[in-house]
């Protein structure tokens, strides 16, 4: 089958844009079912408010990641090296919401034991979705850089010092405190960018 090298054209974008959706999908997907556990079944599936509350967090950030992809119609000119990259972004959060809500907890007794025991694997995945979109941004022009504004710096930062708390405490009310905060810091980056207040 013979190269197409770079591409170009709103086609190529609807072709980028379901495989995102799929992966994507599958992120909200699993943030959705694990959370109809807790009512599926109370008693065997308590919930743990730091574990919720950064599946919140998470739930939050897939639909604004997929909100922001529209974006990629702009791109003018596709290499597979872009394809490549916004996959693995997605991939990444895929994993993340994965590690929230596994297939199976049978070595852990509960979702406070489970996220106690995984709390270093989810912090650096939240630390390597960060680094991503940083460098996924960071890709394009001065022009967009600008658009984003301060709040987009003050957003990556406060996320990444989050991440950076929850790698080193071991405090049920710290990461509680860091998860409403990161959906906070999320809610009013949204509200901003997309002038709410206006």
């Amino acid at each position: 089958m013979p190269d197409p090298g770079p591409v170009t054209g709103l086609q190529e974008f609807f072709h980028v844009r379901i495989i995102i959706g799929l992966v994507t999908g599958l992120s909200v997907t699993r943030i959705l079912t694990g959370l109809a556990r807790f009512v599926q079944s109370p008693d065997r599936n308590r919930i743990y408010a730091p574990h919720l509350a950064w599946s919140g967090f998470l739930l939050l950030y897939v639909i604004h990641f997929w909100w922001l992809e529209f974006g990629l119609m702009f791109v003018p000119r596709w290499q597979f090296q872009n394809f490549l990259f916004i996959i693995g972004y997605a991939a990444l959060i895929f994993f993340t919401a994965a590690l929230l809500f596994p297939d199976q907890m049978e070595d852990s007794p509960s979702f406070s034991d489970y996220f106690h025991s995984r709390r270093s694997w989810f912090y650096g995945l939240l630390l390597a979705i960060l680094a991503v979109d940083l460098a996924d941004n960071s890709f394009h022009n001065a022009a967009h850089l600008k658009l984003l504004g301060w709040t987009y710096a003050a957003r990556q930062t406060a996320l990444i010092a989050f991440a950076l708390i929850g790698l080193m405490s071991r405090r049920t009310g710290v990461h509680f405190g860091l998860a409403l905060s990161a959906i906070f810091v999320e809610l009013l980056w949204i509200v901003m960018r997309y002038r709410f207040l206006d």
